[in-house]
């Protein structure tokens, strides 16, 4: 078996190039660039790659956020300043929050998550869904690394997340703002390394009327917000863009309590939904 997997993470990057389309990273596709790790296990082992690419460090204090501050997401369809403060200061401020979760998948869907969990999720120690409840009833820990440039500026920021349980990896991803070439709207940016290639994700942001967090990857063209996989290979790139949709509503309840809905179709079916409760680490 363990002679197996490396020709099934080979095989995989091989089915992205013919499925994707070659890639400037460097130029014209720069809004694909991010870090890519050099190993099969991810965990967080791609931090430091990625801010010697910024000519900077990883820092990691208290109150470290995955934005600096999200005005950055300011533009035409958004306003920072319309949001409730507790979901900037969540944020702005992620590591001083812990995270309760809850998780539901689509029974038509869950042997398929269960094969990639275990062929790839687990093993690999990034994107490992949880497959049962049971499996983050103990909650999740996560930690926030900034990946700081020369000049001391945030350019972006590693969200690790594992299960108390079992402290494996559950998401390693790296947070930004990016400007996508057909749109005037800053999206958020979030980037899962893989071994030479990775999974992204871009996010539209929307304030609700009642101040909530909607954040979103629809159905669209190539360049728009949505979700890509690029993979590496003998000095170039190919992405494809993948019918993988995601919707984020980030609210306070009745109680004032931080919460998150997060739903993941696949086309338009939904595959997986998963209810985040967020609590000031302080109380």
């Amino acid at each position: 078996m363990s002679s197996f997997l490396p020709w099934l993470d080979r095989s995989t990057r091989a089915f992205w190039r013919v499925r994707g389309r070659p890639v400037d990273l460097a130029g014209e596709h720069r809004w694909l660039a991010a870090p890519v790790h050099d190993a099969q296990t991810v965990g967080d082992g791609w931090l430091r790659a990625a801010a010697a690419a910024h000519g900077g460090t990883v820092v990691e204090q208290d109150g470290g956020g995955l934005l600096p501050d999200m005005s950055r997401l300011d533009g035409p369809d958004f306003r920072a300043a319309g949001l409730r403060p507790e979901i900037r200061d969540f944020y702005e401020h992620t590591s001083n929050w812990r995270l309760e979760v809850w998780t539901q998948w689509s029974p038509l869907f869950r042997p398929g998550g269960e094969i990639v969990s275990r062929l790839f999720g687990r093993r690999v120690q990034q994107l490992a869904l949880p497959m049962r409840p049971l499996d983050v009833a103990r909650g999740m820990d996560s930690r926030v690394a900034a990946i700081v440039g020369a000049d001391g500026e945030q350019r972006a920021a590693g969200w690790i997340r594992k299960l108390r349980a079992t402290g494996g990896h559950v998401y390693s991803g790296c947070y930004s703002t990016r400007l996508l070439p057909r749109s005037g709207q800053p999206s958020v940016h979030v980037a899962f390394p893989l071994e030479a290639g990775n999974v992204q994700v871009f996010l539209r942001p929307s304030v609700l009327p009642d101040g909530a967090l909607a954040l979103t990857s629809p159905a669209g063209a190539f360049g728009d917000n949505g979700a890509y996989v690029v993979v590496e290979h003998r000095g170039g790139a190919h992405a494809a863009r993948i019918p993988v949709h995601e919707t984020f509503r980030v609210f306070a309840d009745s109680e004032g309590t931080l919460r998150t809905d997060h739903v993941l179709l696949l086309w338009s079916a939904a595959v997986l939904r998963l209810h985040y409760k967020m609590i000031p680490a302080t109380t």
